[in-house]
């Protein structure tokens, strides 16, 4: 029992410790927690004064955002409400002034209304005159009235009228020349006989010259016969005589025979000959435009024609071009067509007559015409193609401009190779004649030249002197149409070699 007891002391003893240390455990804990607790709350209300002063710095910031967006709204508002004031103000303006027309137009029509009864009044006057009278009364006073606003209304009637008859004329004119189709380059009469053999030189200057003074004197023209081999040149301003003199030689030639009396029998023959185709060439071109009612000796001289060149253009040729130009334009204008086409053929009938008629070939031409009888309309039209006397007739204005498109367009008239060659040559020699220049070459048939300076010699300012110098003789010495383009070339080429 005792050994119970002592146990039963010591289990409480022990239990009482073990109560006491899980005391002082808990209490420590509860401790613990407690400071953890207050830590925390701390931690809390540190966090939520952080959280408050941020929405209250976020509130603050709308609220200032709010603020200043009101702040701009409210400034839009004014700004709104000042332009509505405007608009007001010029509404009101407006208002104003239609209420001032509407007075100007109630006085204009009063006005309207007064000059009415005054305009009744005048008829009323008027009614007492013819109607011829009262008309031109009228348009006086209308005419006084409104001079300046009619003078401009008139001019620009008359310009949109001239713009309209321009491109008219410019679009039948094209439809002219497209129509026409016909060869307008024949081949001119050549002034050099081909000989077989030189030998006929001799044949034909005879014994001390007999045959050639002989043949001289028979046909009015002058033989050259120098070294040119196989070329015999007949020299005479007469184209006809030159024809005659060609004919003449020819069949004598084949003959074999050259005596004076042969002579003058073949040249009796190349003038009938000559005679015949002139007659026949005129016949033709009477035929080709339709005027078979031509006098015949208009018809010859207008035959004539065909041994005439005008700028290397033949003149007879010109003349039937320049007649179906005519006759198509005054088909388009619908104007006397025989008149227009007669006097474009025969525009150039005075080339036809011989030196022994004086003044020029458009007076002479109305001779011949008014000695053989032609109409007076025919005279009127052809006369003025040169501007020689003023246009009595539409008819004289289509045959000039029948003959400048004939000769004006390219093809028609060229010149001579002679004549081309000699310009070449002038523009090469004024480029050879400049200091410095090492060669020149003229190309694209004159239109262009080239000039080689050398460049240890000439600088570029001094090749720029060059070139003007160079059209400024070539404007001064040389004749030919369009431009000239010159180029002055300096070049320096440097060769070196890697070896």
């Amino acid at each position: 029992m005792v050994a119970g007891l002592v146990g039963i002391g010591l289990g409480y003893a022990l239990r009482r410790l073990v109560l006491l240390s899980q005391k002082s455990t808990l209490e420590l804990e509860v401790k613990e927690q407690r400071i953890a607790a207050k830590e925390a709350a701390v931690e809390i209300k540190q966090a939520a004064e952080n959280k408050a002063e941020e929405i209250k710095q976020q509130a603050e910031k709308e609220a200032a955002e709010r603020k200043s967006e009101l702040e701009s709204r409210d400034e839009e508002l004014k700004e709104r409400q000042e332009e509505i004031r405007e608009q007001k103000r010029d509404l009101k303006n407006q208002r104003e002034k239609l209420d001032r027309n509407r007075d100007q137009l109630q006085q204009i029509e009063e006005d309207n209304e007064e000059k009415q009864h005054q305009l009744e009044s005048e008829l009323a006057h008027l009614s007492e005159m013819s109607p011829k009278e009262a008309k031109e009364t009228l348009l006086s006073r209308i005419e006084k009235r409104h001079h300046d606003e009619l003078q401009a209304r008139e001019q620009k009637l008359e310009m949109n009228a001239k713009e309209r008859i321009e491109a008219r004329g410019k679009e039948m004119l094209a439809g002219v020349l497209q129509r026409l189709s016909r060869d307008v380059d024949p081949d001119i009469l050549s002034t050099k006989v081909k000989l077989e053999d030189d030998d006929l030189k001799g044949k034909i200057i005879g014994k001390e010259g007999r045959n050639i003074r002989a043949f001289q004197q028979a046909t009015g023209v002058e033989i050259v016969i120098d070294d040119t081999p196989g070329i015999i040149t007949i020299s005479s301003y007469d184209p006809i005589r030159r024809a005659v003199a060609k004919y003449a030689l020819d069949q004598l030639l084949r003959d074999g025979r050259v005596q004076p009396a042969r002579i003058e029998r073949f040249v009796a023959d190349a003038k009938a000959k000559v005679n015949k185709i002139i007659h026949d060439q005129g016949a033709a071109a009477a035929n080709e435009t339709n005027l078979l009612s031509l006098d015949n000796r208009i018809v010859v001289m207008l035959g004539r024609l065909h041994f005439r060149t005008s700028y290397g253009q033949n003149v007879l040729e010109h003349s039937i071009e320049a007649a179906h130009i005519a006759e198509m334009l005054a088909h388009e204008l619908d104007l006397d067509v025989e008149v227009a086409k007669t006097g474009a053929l025969l525009h150039d009938i005075g080339k036809a007559a011989d030196h022994e008629l004086s003044g020029s070939h458009v007076d002479i031409g109305i001779h011949i015409l008014t000695k053989f009888g032609a109409a007076q309309a025919v005279i009127d039209a052809m006369k003025s193609h040169h501007d020689d006397y003023p246009h009595e007739s539409l008819e004289s204005i289509i045959v000039q401009v029948a003959d400048g498109v004939s000769g004006a367009r390219p093809g028609a008239r060229k010149q001579t190779l002679e004549s081309y060659v000699t310009r070449l040559k002038e523009l090469e020699n004024i480029a050879q004649s400049m200091d410095g220049v090492v060669n020149s070459y003229a190309i694209e048939a004159g239109r262009e030249i080239r000039v080689f300076v050398n460049s240890k010699q000439i600088s570029d300012p001094q090749a720029g002197n060059i070139a003007r110098q160079i059209a400024a003789q070539i404007e001064s010495r040389v004749s030919y149409p369009g431009e000239v383009k010159v180029h002055v070339i300096r070049e320096t080429r440097l060769t070196h070699y890697a070896r």
